[in-house]
Formats: C-alpha cells, structure tokens, sequence
C-alpha cells in the first residue's frame, strides 16, 4: 500500500540540492546567457527576417538623403562626417509580439545522472536564445507578466536581470494571468507536472483573445523511464510530501502509464487551442528543441 506523509527537516536532505539550485540562478545566469547566445547563433539560418525600413524603436541603418524628404529626417550628426545627406532609418515592427514563459519552480531544478542539465538550466537556455533569435529575425519578445516586448538587441541581459530580480517566479509553476493581443504568440517551457485543469484553465485564457501558443515540456531521461527497483521513496520538492512506493520495479509500470496519460492530456489540451506541444528531454542538445519553436513561430507568421 502506498503511503504519504511529511517530510522531516532532515529529510528534506535528498531534495536539497533541487531546491536549493532553483534559487541560486543569479550564480548561474551569466554561464547560462553564454550558453544561450550560442544556441541562438546556431539558429541563425532557421527564422527568416523580415526587417526593412518603417515605424519602430530600433535603429537599423543610414541611408542617403532623397530631394523633397523632410529636413527633420537628417541626422545632421551623421552627414557631418561628409559630403552627403543621410536619413536614420528605424526597423519596422509588426504590432505582434512574442511572449515567453519559463517555469522556474522547484521541480525544474531536478537533475539525474542521465542529463545534461538540470531542467530549470535547460528551460532558461530555451527561452533566452528564443528571445535572442526571435529579435534577430525582427520580432519583439517579452517575459509574460514581467517585462514589455522589445526588439532590444540587449534582450538576452535584459531577461536575465528580470528573471533574476523576480523571487517571486520561483515558487510559481504555471505562468501569470495575462491576455496577449489577438495574434500575438505565447511560447510556455516548464516539466508541466501541475494537474492538467489548472493548465488547462491557463492555456484556455492566453489563447483567449486569439493569441496562439506552444507548450515546451522540458522532461529528464529518468522522469520517463523510472528505472528503479527495490524499497523506494520519491519525495516532493514543492509540497514538501514524501511518497512510499513500496517495490520500486512494481509500482513502475502504473507510473508510466499515468505519465502517458498526462502527456496525451498536455497535448488535447494544446491542439484543443490550435496550439503545439514540444517534448525536449535534457539528455538531447538545447539547440534542437530551440530549432523546432523558432520553425514553428516562423511558419505560423508566415515567414517560413
């Protein structure tokens, strides 16, 4: 018979480690910014611009004065260097935005023997070079409920300080409430392991207005397979309750049959919103879950 009760103090112990990297990202951000610019210079070929001259914030380049333009169009700053005239052109920007959302909760810090990175570290990898590339081909991303959408060429470093600076996004494993435009994309990374009401009722009031959506479940190897045998316990970072399991080998094959249930539930819910559902598991390479989403976006905007 399985059992749950509270987990002592000290038995928190084997959790410690989870927790415990779940709130020390500040340490860990600038490794995982650079790790973040590289997976995004390797999406370089995946999303097409669309940059070219029109209304915007960001400057994109000079170009040679045209008789009968208005004088207040001159960078006088510029054409002081030479003979000629020149215009500062901004990038023109779609009114669409995409916003990003990365679980940071204390079940992402877990980390097995078979991965490559914790998932909290994947997660944050996934969503910074997303926001890097997506900017790189002319969109403007923001952090759902923390931050506006930029086109910022600094939009790396200014995520990772926002993301930093909200403690309060540690101890929530589903994204804030929020309601995106009408076409504006919403992209969710997290392990998903919430009752699938809650995110369902999540998925059903971002897509509300007409927005569309990915859900990025981030898995390690050994949450899928529970290799295990023996007298077993699994222990909850997040409620702090522990779970006795009895014969680990027996109590297996009901797990993974409740975790494919939970995965078909993940994706009705996401095809129930015209959204996707992408599974990245942390023992493949960052770069190929990242190549995926920014295909995706690109082929919904039309730009693939």
């Amino acid at each position: 018979m399985v059992a749950t009760r509270a987990l002592s103090a000290a038995e928190r112990v084997p959790g410690r480690r989870e927790s415990e990297g779940a709130v020390s990202l500040s340490e860990r951000m600038p490794r995982l910014v650079l790790e973040a610019r590289r997976v995004s210079s390797m999406l370089a070929h995946g999303l097409h611009g669309r940059r070219r001259a029109g209304p915007g914030e960001s400057f994109w380049q000079f170009r040679p004065f045209v008789t009968g333009e208005a004088a207040a169009r001159i960078d006088w700053r510029r054409s002081a260097r030479d003979d000629r005239l020149y215009v500062r052109e901004r990038e023109w920007e779609a009114a669409h935005n995409i916003w990003l959302w990365i679980d940071r909760s204390a079940s992402m810090g877990f980390s097995s023997d078979l991965a490559a990175a914790p998932k909290v570290e994947r997660a944050l990898v996934l969503g910074l070079a997303l926001a890097d590339a997506f900017v790189e081909g002319g969109e403007r991303t923001g952090l759902l409920g923390l931050t506006r959408a930029t086109a910022s060429r600094k939009i790396v470093e200014r995520m990772a300080q926002a993301l930093v600076a909200d403690a309060a996004g540690l101890t929530q494993d589903m994204p804030p409430r929020a309601t995106p435009a009408r076409f504006d994309e919403v992209i969710l990374i997290g392990d998903f392991l919430t009752p699938l009401p809650r995110i369902e009722a999540a998925v059903q009031e971002l897509a509300g207005r007409g927005s569309r959506g990915h859900l990025v479940l981030v898995a390690d190897p050994i949450e899928e397979t529970f290799p295990f045998a023996g007298q077993a316990v699994l222990h909850d970072l997040e409620s702090g309750l522990s779970l006795d399991v009895g014969d680990a080998a027996s109590w297996g094959a009901a797990y993974r049959a409740r975790i494919a249930a939970h995965r078909d539930g993940l994706e009705r819910i996401a095809r129930g919103q015209g959204w996707t559902l992408t599974l990245h598991r942390t023992d493949r390479p960052a770069s190929e879950a990242a190549l995926r989403l920014v295909t995706l976006v690109a082929a919904a905007r039309g730009t693939g």
